[in-house]
Protein backbone atom coordinates (compact mmCIF):
# COMPACT_ATOMS: atom_id res chain seq x y z
CA UNK A 1 0.00 0.00 0.00
CA UNK A 2 1.13 3.52 -0.76
CA UNK A 3 2.47 5.44 2.24
CA UNK A 4 3.30 8.88 0.84
CA UNK A 5 2.67 10.77 -2.40
CA UNK A 6 3.97 14.06 -3.74
CA UNK A 7 2.01 15.63 -6.60
CA UNK A 8 3.64 18.43 -8.59
CA UNK A 9 1.41 20.11 -11.17
CA UNK A 10 3.33 21.98 -13.87
CA UNK A 11 0.68 24.64 -14.43
CA UNK A 12 -0.14 24.91 -18.14
CA UNK A 13 2.31 22.26 -19.41
CA UNK A 14 0.21 20.62 -22.15
CA UNK A 15 1.54 17.91 -24.46
CA UNK A 16 -0.56 18.27 -27.58
CA UNK A 17 -4.02 19.18 -28.76
CA UNK A 18 -6.92 17.22 -27.32
CA UNK A 19 -9.40 15.61 -29.76
CA UNK A 20 -11.86 18.47 -29.13
CA UNK A 21 -9.25 21.26 -29.20
CA UNK A 22 -10.79 22.92 -32.28
CA UNK A 23 -14.04 23.51 -30.38
CA UNK A 24 -12.04 25.61 -27.93
CA UNK A 25 -10.08 27.49 -30.60
CA UNK A 26 -6.93 25.52 -29.80
CA UNK A 27 -6.37 23.33 -32.86
CA UNK A 28 -2.67 22.60 -33.26
CA UNK A 29 -1.63 23.64 -29.74
CA UNK A 30 1.25 21.73 -28.14
CA UNK A 31 2.79 23.63 -25.26
CA UNK A 32 5.80 21.43 -24.54
CA UNK A 33 6.59 20.49 -28.14
CA UNK A 34 6.25 23.99 -29.55
CA UNK A 35 8.17 25.48 -26.63
CA UNK A 36 11.12 23.18 -27.30
CA UNK A 37 11.12 24.10 -30.99
CA UNK A 38 10.85 27.82 -30.24
CA UNK A 39 14.01 27.87 -28.09
CA UNK A 40 16.03 25.46 -30.22
CA UNK A 41 15.73 22.54 -27.81
CA UNK A 42 15.32 22.01 -24.07
CA UNK A 43 17.96 20.76 -21.62
CA UNK A 44 15.96 18.48 -19.31
CA UNK A 45 18.18 15.52 -18.44
CA UNK A 46 16.28 14.46 -15.31
CA UNK A 47 12.77 14.73 -16.74
CA UNK A 48 14.18 13.02 -19.82
CA UNK A 49 15.45 10.06 -17.81
CA UNK A 50 12.04 9.71 -16.19
CA UNK A 51 10.43 9.37 -19.62
CA UNK A 52 9.24 12.81 -20.69
CA UNK A 53 10.66 12.39 -24.19
CA UNK A 54 8.65 9.22 -24.63
CA UNK A 55 5.30 11.01 -24.25
CA UNK A 56 5.71 13.24 -27.31
CA UNK A 57 8.63 14.40 -29.47
CA UNK A 58 10.50 17.08 -27.52
CA UNK A 59 13.47 18.73 -29.20
CA UNK A 60 16.52 18.19 -26.97
CA UNK A 61 14.80 15.49 -24.89
CA UNK A 62 15.14 12.10 -26.61
CA UNK A 63 13.14 9.10 -25.42
CA UNK A 64 14.91 7.34 -22.56
CA UNK A 65 16.44 3.97 -23.41
CA UNK A 66 15.66 2.76 -19.88
CA UNK A 67 13.04 5.12 -18.43
CA UNK A 68 13.07 5.51 -14.67
CA UNK A 69 9.35 6.26 -14.33
CA UNK A 70 5.97 5.24 -15.65
CA UNK A 71 5.06 7.78 -18.32
CA UNK A 72 2.05 8.67 -20.45
CA UNK A 73 -0.53 11.36 -21.01
CA UNK A 74 -4.11 12.06 -19.93
CA UNK A 75 -7.10 13.63 -21.66
CA UNK A 76 -9.12 16.34 -19.95
CA UNK A 77 -12.76 15.27 -19.89
CA UNK A 78 -14.19 18.23 -17.97
CA UNK A 79 -15.96 20.87 -20.01
CA UNK A 80 -13.39 23.65 -19.98
CA UNK A 81 -9.67 24.31 -19.86
CA UNK A 82 -9.26 26.17 -16.61
CA UNK A 83 -7.29 25.66 -13.42
CA UNK A 84 -10.25 24.69 -11.27
CA UNK A 85 -11.70 22.10 -13.66
CA UNK A 86 -8.25 20.63 -14.28
CA UNK A 87 -7.29 20.30 -10.62
CA UNK A 88 -10.65 18.83 -9.66
CA UNK A 89 -10.49 16.25 -12.44
CA UNK A 90 -6.97 15.22 -11.42
CA UNK A 91 -8.41 14.46 -7.98
CA UNK A 92 -11.39 12.52 -9.29
CA UNK A 93 -14.21 15.01 -9.86
CA UNK A 94 -15.06 15.74 -13.49
CA UNK A 95 -17.32 18.69 -14.32
CA UNK A 96 -20.00 17.92 -16.91
CA UNK A 97 -21.04 21.54 -17.37
CA UNK A 98 -18.38 24.19 -17.92
CA UNK A 99 -17.93 26.90 -15.35
CA UNK A 100 -19.33 30.17 -16.73
CA UNK A 101 -17.04 32.61 -18.53
CA UNK A 102 -17.66 36.25 -19.39
CA UNK A 103 -15.50 37.26 -22.37
CA UNK A 104 -17.38 40.56 -22.72
CA UNK A 105 -17.37 41.44 -19.03
CA UNK A 106 -19.91 40.76 -16.32
CA UNK A 107 -23.59 41.62 -16.79
CA UNK A 108 -24.92 44.93 -15.38
CA UNK A 109 -26.85 43.19 -12.61
CA UNK A 110 -23.64 41.60 -11.26
CA UNK A 111 -21.68 44.85 -11.32
CA UNK A 112 -24.60 46.79 -9.81
CA UNK A 113 -24.82 44.34 -6.91
CA UNK A 114 -21.04 44.45 -6.45
CA UNK A 115 -21.00 48.26 -6.35
CA UNK A 116 -23.98 48.47 -4.00
CA UNK A 117 -22.64 45.96 -1.50
CA UNK A 118 -19.03 47.17 -1.52
CA UNK A 119 -19.90 50.86 -1.67
CA UNK A 120 -17.34 51.33 -4.47
CA UNK A 121 -17.67 51.88 -8.21
CA UNK A 122 -15.93 49.31 -10.38
CA UNK A 123 -13.42 50.12 -13.09
CA UNK A 124 -12.78 47.97 -16.15
CA UNK A 125 -15.25 45.08 -16.23
CA UNK A 126 -13.74 43.37 -19.25
CA UNK A 127 -11.53 40.47 -20.22
CA UNK A 128 -7.91 41.57 -20.00
CA UNK A 129 -4.36 40.68 -19.06
CA UNK A 130 -3.82 41.41 -15.38
CA UNK A 131 -0.61 43.35 -15.88
CA UNK A 132 -2.01 45.33 -18.82
CA UNK A 133 -5.23 46.38 -17.13
CA UNK A 134 -3.32 47.57 -14.08
CA UNK A 135 -1.19 49.79 -16.30
CA UNK A 136 -4.29 51.00 -18.15
CA UNK A 137 -6.49 51.80 -15.14
CA UNK A 138 -4.06 51.96 -12.20
CA UNK A 139 -3.78 55.74 -12.23
CA UNK A 140 -7.56 56.22 -12.25
CA UNK A 141 -7.90 53.60 -9.52
CA UNK A 142 -5.45 55.53 -7.33
CA UNK A 143 -7.33 58.77 -7.97
CA UNK A 144 -10.83 57.41 -7.32
CA UNK A 145 -10.32 54.46 -4.97
CA UNK A 146 -12.42 52.31 -7.30
CA UNK A 147 -11.28 48.68 -7.61
CA UNK A 148 -10.36 47.27 -11.02
CA UNK A 149 -12.63 44.38 -12.02
CA UNK A 150 -11.67 42.10 -14.89
CA UNK A 151 -11.83 38.51 -16.12
CA UNK A 152 -10.05 36.26 -18.63
CA UNK A 153 -10.76 33.16 -20.70
CA UNK A 154 -10.95 31.36 -17.36
CA UNK A 155 -14.02 31.32 -15.15
CA UNK A 156 -12.74 34.07 -12.85
CA UNK A 157 -13.81 37.39 -11.33
CA UNK A 158 -10.62 39.29 -10.52
CA UNK A 159 -10.32 42.41 -8.40
CA UNK A 160 -7.09 44.43 -8.51
CA UNK A 161 -6.26 47.18 -6.05
CA UNK A 162 -3.18 49.14 -4.97
CA UNK A 163 -2.22 48.17 -1.43
CA UNK A 164 -1.93 51.83 -0.38
CA UNK A 165 -5.37 52.68 -1.77
CA UNK A 166 -7.34 49.61 -0.70
CA UNK A 167 -5.50 47.71 2.06
CA UNK A 168 -5.19 43.99 1.47
CA UNK A 169 -7.65 42.94 4.23
CA UNK A 170 -10.26 45.25 2.68
CA UNK A 171 -9.55 43.85 -0.79
CA UNK A 172 -10.11 40.35 0.60
CA UNK A 173 -13.41 41.51 2.13
CA UNK A 174 -14.49 42.96 -1.22
CA UNK A 175 -13.71 39.65 -2.88
CA UNK A 176 -15.69 37.75 -0.25
CA UNK A 177 -18.67 39.95 -1.14
CA UNK A 178 -18.15 39.19 -4.83
CA UNK A 179 -18.06 35.47 -4.05
CA UNK A 180 -21.42 35.76 -2.30
CA UNK A 181 -22.91 37.52 -5.33
CA UNK A 182 -21.51 35.14 -7.94
CA UNK A 183 -23.87 32.19 -7.59
CA UNK A 184 -26.21 30.30 -9.91
CA UNK A 185 -25.61 31.19 -13.55
CA UNK A 186 -22.84 33.58 -12.44
CA UNK A 187 -20.99 31.03 -10.28
CA UNK A 188 -17.45 31.49 -11.59
CA UNK A 189 -14.81 29.04 -10.48
CA UNK A 190 -12.71 31.59 -8.63
CA UNK A 191 -12.83 35.13 -7.29
CA UNK A 192 -9.25 36.39 -7.16
CA UNK A 193 -7.83 39.29 -5.17
CA UNK A 194 -4.92 40.88 -7.07
CA UNK A 195 -3.07 43.42 -4.89
CA UNK A 196 -0.34 45.54 -6.45
CA UNK A 197 2.11 48.28 -5.49
CA UNK A 198 4.21 50.97 -7.18
CA UNK A 199 3.62 54.12 -9.19
CA UNK A 200 2.00 54.55 -12.63
CA UNK A 201 4.26 53.02 -15.24
CA UNK A 202 5.95 50.89 -12.59
CA UNK A 203 3.13 48.89 -11.04
CA UNK A 204 3.98 45.44 -9.71
CA UNK A 205 1.66 42.72 -8.44
CA UNK A 206 2.48 41.41 -4.96
CA UNK A 207 2.51 37.81 -3.65
CA UNK A 208 -0.60 38.46 -1.53
CA UNK A 209 -2.96 37.16 -4.19
CA UNK A 210 -5.92 35.27 -2.72
CA UNK A 211 -8.30 32.92 -4.56
CA UNK A 212 -11.81 32.17 -3.30
CA UNK A 213 -13.04 29.10 -5.14
CA UNK A 214 -16.29 27.27 -5.44
CA UNK A 215 -16.18 24.05 -3.44
CA UNK A 216 -15.94 20.88 -5.57
CA UNK A 217 -19.41 19.42 -6.25
CA UNK A 218 -18.40 15.96 -4.94
CA UNK A 219 -15.72 14.51 -2.66
CA UNK A 220 -12.24 14.49 -4.19
CA UNK A 221 -9.29 12.26 -3.36
CA UNK A 222 -8.23 14.92 -0.87
CA UNK A 223 -11.52 14.57 1.01
CA UNK A 224 -11.29 10.78 1.05
CA UNK A 225 -7.73 10.84 2.37
CA UNK A 226 -8.61 13.39 5.03
CA UNK A 227 -11.60 11.28 6.12
CA UNK A 228 -9.34 8.22 6.35
CA UNK A 229 -6.93 10.00 8.68
CA UNK A 230 -4.16 10.75 6.19
CA UNK A 231 -2.23 14.01 6.23
CA UNK A 232 -3.09 16.20 3.23
CA UNK A 233 -0.90 19.25 2.65
CA UNK A 234 -1.61 21.84 -0.04
CA UNK A 235 1.24 24.12 -1.07
CA UNK A 236 0.60 27.53 -2.63
CA UNK A 237 -2.79 27.94 -4.31
CA UNK A 238 -3.94 24.31 -3.84
CA UNK A 239 -5.93 25.11 -0.68
CA UNK A 240 -7.75 27.90 -2.52
CA UNK A 241 -8.48 25.83 -5.65
CA UNK A 242 -10.28 23.21 -3.55
CA UNK A 243 -11.89 25.82 -1.25
CA UNK A 244 -10.03 24.14 1.60
CA UNK A 245 -11.95 20.87 1.22
CA UNK A 246 -9.84 17.88 2.18
CA UNK A 247 -6.69 19.93 2.84
CA UNK A 248 -5.78 19.66 6.52
CA UNK A 249 -2.54 21.63 6.19
CA UNK A 250 -2.12 24.71 4.02
CA UNK A 251 1.40 25.97 3.27
CA UNK A 252 1.58 29.47 1.72
CA UNK A 253 4.15 29.84 -1.04
CA UNK A 254 4.61 31.78 -4.28
CA UNK A 255 6.85 31.20 -7.27
CA UNK A 256 8.14 27.89 -8.55
CA UNK A 257 11.33 27.86 -6.48
CA UNK A 258 9.62 28.50 -3.15
CA UNK A 259 6.72 26.18 -3.95
CA UNK A 260 9.10 23.36 -4.90
CA UNK A 261 11.21 23.88 -1.81
CA UNK A 262 8.26 23.99 0.57
CA UNK A 263 6.60 21.02 -1.10
CA UNK A 264 9.75 18.95 -0.63
CA UNK A 265 10.06 20.11 2.97
CA UNK A 266 6.46 19.13 3.71
CA UNK A 267 6.99 15.77 2.03
CA UNK A 268 10.09 15.05 4.09
CA UNK A 269 8.12 15.82 7.26
CA UNK A 270 5.17 13.67 6.15
CA UNK A 271 4.43 10.41 7.94
CA UNK A 272 1.59 9.09 5.78
CA UNK A 273 -0.44 11.02 3.26
CA UNK A 274 -0.11 13.43 0.37
CA UNK A 275 1.54 16.72 -0.51
CA UNK A 276 -0.01 18.58 -3.44
CA UNK A 277 1.69 21.59 -5.06
CA UNK A 278 1.11 23.58 -8.25
CA UNK A 279 4.07 25.27 -9.92
CA UNK A 280 2.34 28.44 -11.06
CA UNK A 281 5.11 30.34 -12.86
CA UNK A 282 4.92 28.28 -16.06
CA UNK A 283 1.37 29.47 -16.66
CA UNK A 284 1.16 32.80 -14.84
CA UNK A 285 4.47 34.39 -15.78
CA UNK A 286 5.26 32.80 -19.13
CA UNK A 287 2.34 31.05 -20.81
CA UNK A 288 -0.06 33.97 -20.44
CA UNK A 289 2.63 36.35 -21.68
CA UNK A 290 3.76 34.20 -24.63
CA UNK A 291 7.27 34.20 -23.19
CA UNK A 292 8.87 31.06 -24.62
CA UNK A 293 12.35 31.86 -23.34
CA UNK A 294 11.12 32.46 -19.80
CA UNK A 295 8.97 29.33 -19.94
CA UNK A 296 11.94 27.23 -21.08
CA UNK A 297 14.20 28.70 -18.38
CA UNK A 298 11.65 27.93 -15.67
CA UNK A 299 11.29 24.36 -16.91
CA UNK A 300 15.05 23.84 -16.90
CA UNK A 301 15.28 25.28 -13.38
CA UNK A 302 12.66 22.79 -12.24
CA UNK A 303 14.62 19.99 -13.87
CA UNK A 304 17.75 21.13 -12.01
CA UNK A 305 15.89 20.77 -8.68
CA UNK A 306 14.39 17.39 -9.54
CA UNK A 307 17.30 15.22 -8.24
CA UNK A 308 16.76 16.60 -4.74
CA UNK A 309 13.09 15.61 -4.93
CA UNK A 310 13.84 12.18 -6.38
CA UNK A 311 16.47 11.59 -3.72
CA UNK A 312 13.84 11.95 -0.99
CA UNK A 313 11.70 9.05 -2.24
CA UNK A 314 11.63 5.90 -0.11
CA UNK A 315 9.89 2.55 -0.33
CA UNK A 316 6.14 3.15 -0.32
CA UNK A 317 6.47 6.63 -1.89
CA UNK A 318 5.37 7.94 -5.27
CA UNK A 319 6.16 11.19 -7.08
CA UNK A 320 3.57 12.45 -9.56
CA UNK A 321 4.46 15.09 -12.15
CA UNK A 322 1.57 16.26 -14.32
CA UNK A 323 -0.32 19.38 -15.50
CA UNK A 324 -3.85 20.80 -15.36
CA UNK A 325 -4.22 22.14 -18.95
CA UNK A 326 -2.06 23.66 -21.68
CA UNK A 327 -0.87 27.21 -22.29
CA UNK A 328 1.06 27.27 -25.56
CA UNK A 329 3.29 30.38 -25.56
CA UNK A 330 3.91 30.14 -29.30
CA UNK A 331 0.31 30.76 -30.43
CA UNK A 332 -1.29 34.21 -30.83
CA UNK A 333 -3.57 33.44 -27.88
CA UNK A 334 -2.44 34.25 -24.35
CA UNK A 335 -5.06 31.99 -22.81
CA UNK A 336 -5.07 28.34 -21.75
CA UNK A 337 -5.18 25.66 -24.43
CA UNK A 338 -7.18 22.44 -24.59
CA UNK A 339 -4.47 19.79 -24.53
CA UNK A 340 -3.49 16.42 -23.16
CA UNK A 341 -1.40 16.65 -19.98
CA UNK A 342 1.74 14.62 -19.19
CA UNK A 343 1.89 12.01 -16.46
CA UNK A 344 5.12 10.84 -14.83
CA UNK A 345 5.03 8.44 -11.87
CA UNK A 346 8.32 7.76 -10.06
CA UNK A 347 9.42 5.95 -6.91
CA UNK A 348 11.48 2.98 -5.72
CA UNK A 349 8.59 0.56 -6.30
CA UNK A 350 7.07 2.14 -9.43
CA UNK A 351 7.15 -0.08 -12.51
CA UNK A 352 8.79 2.06 -15.24
CA UNK A 353 7.54 2.13 -18.81
CA UNK A 354 4.89 3.47 -21.15
CA UNK A 355 1.38 3.59 -19.61
CA UNK A 356 -0.12 5.06 -22.77
CA UNK A 357 -2.95 7.55 -23.09
CA UNK A 358 -5.54 7.74 -20.33
CA UNK A 359 -9.07 8.68 -21.26
CA UNK A 360 -9.49 11.06 -18.35
CA UNK A 361 -7.29 12.95 -15.90
CA UNK A 362 -9.44 11.42 -13.15
CA UNK A 363 -7.47 8.19 -13.65
CA UNK A 364 -4.72 9.78 -11.57
CA UNK A 365 -7.04 10.30 -8.61
CA UNK A 366 -8.43 6.79 -9.02
CA UNK A 367 -4.92 5.31 -9.12
CA UNK A 368 -3.80 7.06 -5.96
CA UNK A 369 -7.08 6.22 -4.23
CA UNK A 370 -6.54 2.56 -4.99
CA UNK A 371 -2.95 2.67 -3.76
CA UNK A 372 -3.93 4.47 -0.54
CA UNK A 373 -6.87 2.12 0.04
CA UNK A 374 -9.71 4.65 -0.16
CA UNK A 375 -12.82 4.79 -2.37
CA UNK A 376 -13.25 7.35 -5.17
CA UNK A 377 -16.07 7.40 -7.71
CA UNK A 378 -14.57 8.76 -10.93
CA UNK A 379 -11.71 7.45 -13.05
CA UNK A 380 -10.09 4.05 -13.61
CA UNK A 381 -6.95 3.03 -11.68
CA UNK A 382 -3.81 2.40 -13.71
CA UNK A 383 -3.02 -1.27 -13.14
CA UNK A 384 0.18 -2.47 -11.52
CA UNK A 385 1.83 0.93 -11.12
CA UNK A 386 3.79 -0.28 -8.10
CA UNK A 387 5.56 -3.59 -7.69
CA UNK A 388 3.82 -4.47 -4.41
CA UNK A 389 0.25 -4.09 -5.70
Amino acid sequence: MLKRALILVMDGMGVGEAPDAAAYGDAGSCTLGHLAEAVGGLDLPHLGRLGLGGIIDVKGVPPATEPQAAYGKMRMRAAGKDTTSGHWELMGVTLVRPLPVFPHGFPPEVIAAFEERTGRKALGNKAASGTEIIEELGREHMRTGSPIVYTSADSVFQVAAHEEIIPVPELYRICEIARQILTGEYAVGRVIARPFIGAPGHFQRTPRRHDISLPPPAPTLLDRLDEAGYQVAGVGKVYDVFAGHGVNRSIPASGNAEISRKALGAFQELDRGLVFATLVDFDMLYGHRNDSAGYAGALEEFDDYLPEILGSLKAGDILVITADHGNDPTTPSTDHSREYVPLLLAGPQVRPGDIGTRDTMADLGATLASLFGVELGDGTPIKQVMSNE
